[in-house]
């Protein structure tokens, strides 16, 4: 695009090299192995720019090992190019992305040097494309990363955004999902090394990665499972076989005795991808306030990381695909029967944490309390629909919907529907997360004239939890609640359809 080639030759200024805290600077070596991004040449003190990655991308699809695609314009209009690795059809997809915080740097240069690992056939990771289709996405967010921001050029959190879609980067996202389909998705992160609040009592973070997957509502128990026992056990086994430190993903709360895993919201990228039953894993690598410190060592952390996932992946290719499809006939079962988790919490426990001593540099091990994301309380539990209605004039819920792919339905003649209607029930209490505030509801029997030109969403499909994510109100991450339906128009069915 226009504005694409306008602004993309800026690379992101950041400061020179200096010297990391010396205390702690022997837990994190220069790794060995000799990766090359542009940001990596020696005497460079900007990452790699949006011509350099197109280039570099260019490159390795020039060799035949990969097609270049774009998935879509950034708010600004900047291209998301896209690798897509296959050695023939029919082989499941696995969709990497990075930078959809652009503060996040090595995430971009680490799928780089992926991309270039994958086109050396004597690189014996390459040997996965025998398995399945692996494409990149290495730079989701052009524009914060323009900036070295963590928003989109508007400020949105791209990775908080993948029900409304509100946003161009989650759009361009889910039309790229939509045409992949992908049974693994891998959303590459950094975290911070150096929190204040952590610094003004003399620690800093000690691991060089974290790791977590689909944890929300709803999920499949089985995906889960082998979220854990395929992908999680392997992955930290060989992060400490590569001399790296790994932990959980765990994040400062406003207390400063407790720690919470990610959060649990349906929005969150690795949680919407959970729901559409494919294996979803995120990977923090240490070292977002870093400036250009530890690249070398934050690129190789994620490079071993996503090895090491990819691996698995194609261990257990056609097993990922059965899993997909024995979760979708269980979804589309769920239908009419039993409960569906509207909202839950975090289970609170305790754990030690390893942290650094920045004095010495020594390790200190702390006990916190412990917000588990892996055992979730139901708070708010309502009978599973059959299906959800919604008025003719709800066009903008309905193209969301099925940009997210989820099936709906438009009315051909009038139909008379048993339905549960919302009515709100108080005033609506504040959120833990930075979206808008949660409000309690109550569910009124009732019977609706609908008329042709309404919509009905059947929950007999595989993206139905998806889809009650996006619809059922009150949560603070819904349609409703976001201003996208009005809630008279939104009803519950609750007779097969």
């Amino acid at each position: 695009s226009a504005a694409s080639s306008a602004a993309s030759t800026d690379a992101a200024t950041v400061p020179p090299d200096t010297p990391p805290p010396d205390p702690m600077a022997r837990h994190f070596p220069a790794p060995a192995e000799g990766w090359f991004t542009p940001a990596l040449a020696p005497g460079r003190e900007t990452y790699t720019s949006d011509d350099e990655l197109l280039a570099q991308l260019r490159a390795v699809a020039d060799r035949g090992a990969a097609t270049l695609t774009q998935a879509g314009p950034s708010t600004q209009g900047r291209d998301l190019p896209v690798l897509h690795f296959s050695r023939g059809p029919g082989r499941p997809v696995a969709l990497l992305i990075g930078q959809q915080h652009g503060n996040e740097p090595a995430t971009a240069e680490a799928l780089l040097v992926l991309a270039q690992r994958l086109a050396d056939r004597a690189d014996p990771l390459s040997g996965v494309l025998d398995e399945l289709d692996v494409v990149l996405l290495p730079r989701a967010n052009p524009d914060g990363a323009l900036r070295l921001q963590r928003g989109n050029a508007d400020g949105q959190d791209v990775n908080r955004d993948h029900l409304l879609l509100a946003t161009a980067e989650a759009r361009a996202l889910a039309d790229l999902v939509l045409r992949l389909d992908p049974v693994l998705f891998v959303d590459v992160h950094e975290f911070q090394a150096l929190p204040r609040a952590w610094t003004a009592h003399g620690r800093a973070a000690r691991h060089d990665l974290l790791v977590q997957y689909a944890t929300t509502p709803n999920l499949d128990p089985a995906l889960q499972q082998a979220s854990e026992r395929w992908f999680r056990e392997a992955l930290w086994q060989d992060a400490r076989a590569a001399g790296l430190s790994v932990d959980w993903y765990h994040v400062r709360t406003s207390d400063p005795a407790r720690l919470a895993m990610g959060g649990v919201q349906p929005v969150l990228a690795r949680n919407a991808f959970g729901l559409r039953h494919a294996v979803a894993l995120l990977l923090e690598s240490r070292g977002s306030d870093l400036g250009r410190r530890h690249l070398a060592r934050r690129i190789h952390t994620h490079v071993v990381a996503l090895a090491s996932v990819l691996r698995t992946a194609a261990q257990q290719a056609s097993a990922l695909q059965g899993l997909r499809a024995a979760a979708a006939e269980r979804m589309r079962q769920a239908a009419c029967h039993g409960e569906l988790v509207v909202a839950a919490e975090p289970e609170r426990t305790r754990r030690d944490v390893v942290l650094l001593d920045t004095a010495t540099g020594d390790e200190r091990v702390r006990e916190y309390f412990w917000d588990s994301a892996l055992a979730l309380a139901p708070t708010v539990v309502r009978p599973w629909p059959c299906a959800y209605w919604l008025h003719a004039s709800a066009g903008a819920a309905v193209e969301r919907l099925r940009r997210l792919g989820v099936q709906v339905q438009t009315l051909q003649a009038p139909r008379r529907l048993p339905v549960q209607r919302y009515e709100q029930a108080g005033a609506p209490a504040a959120d833990m997360s930075s979206g808008p505030a949660r409000a309690a509801m109550q569910l009124v029997p009732a019977s609706l004239d609908a008329a042709a030109g309404d919509h009905l969403v059947p929950m007999t499909q595989p993206l139905a939890v998806l889809a009650a994510a996006a619809l059922e109100p009150g949560t603070g991450h819904d349609y409703v609640s976001n201003g996208l339906l009005p809630l008279a128009h939104l009803a519950r069915v609750m007779r097969a359809l």
